[in-house]
């Protein structure tokens, strides 16, 4: 945990653009901030600087935020919900998964749209309508953040309660979303499907359960 916002930051935080990110100050402001994991410096020239979702919420005037690290779309623990004050994904079937309130929906929308950005910084074309090296890299994190942005509740501890699950699999580049009901399973696939995701509904031999594979679509 990094030390509290001083004001001179905190004002650097809300000046910025609402949509983008993009945060201007001096070299040791954005230094500051790139250190606390609220922003982080675009590779590309002119190099400018956009905040990341932690620094979104900060802006967004939800304190609990500040100090919480993390320059990607966060999910970076285990992909499964709130740990240490990062925002992770919730990828289905781990304790309180399933719970929700206004926080998470706040949250998860920040995230999403910081993943948003991130896409189009990373394409040369700024597209944001296929998955990016992040994304391809984190498989589950990144499908469970579009289900859950999308509205999808991820199953909690009692799987027989439904909702989500997003797994690994042998395969480069998949996962796995399993959804005991078939309905919910397929409009899963269509949310996949609608942010850039390739898939497809499979049977597993032994079990019989179906299940969606789904590849990060590269072009």
């Amino acid at each position: 945990m990094t030390r509290a916002l001083g004001a001179g930051l905190r004002r650097v935080v809300e000046a910025a653009d609402p949509v983008s990110g993009r945060v201007k100050g001096t070299e040791a402001q954005l230094a500051g901030l790139v250190k606390r994991g609220l922003a982080f410096r675009h590779p590309r020239a002119p190099h400018d600087h956009f905040l990341t979702p932690a620094g979104h919420r900060i802006r967004e005037g939800e304190d609990g935020a500040e100090g919480q690290s993390g320059a990607e779309p966060e999910g970076r623990a285990s992909g499964s919900g709130a740990s240490g004050g990062v925002f992770a994904a919730r990828a289905g079937g781990e304790k309180g998964a399933a719970e929700g309130g206004a926080a998470r929906v706040r949250e998860v929308r920040s995230a999403w749209q910081g993943l948003l950005e991130l896409r189009r910084m990373s394409h040369t074309d700024g597209a944001t309508d296929r998955p990016c090296g992040w994304e391809r890299g984190h498989l589950v994190q990144a499908a469970a953040l579009a289900l859950e942005a999308a509205g999808h509740r991820p199953a909690g501890e009692d799987t027989e309660a439904g909702g989500y699950r997003v797994r690994e699999t042998p395969q480069p580049e998949a996962v796995a979303v399993y959804e005991a009901d078939g309905e919910a399973l397929r409009a899963c696939a269509a949310t996949l499907e609608k942010a850039g995701w390739q898939v497809g509904e499979y049977t597993e031999p032994r079990t019989r359960a179906r299940y969606v594979l789904a590849s990060p679509r590269r072009v």
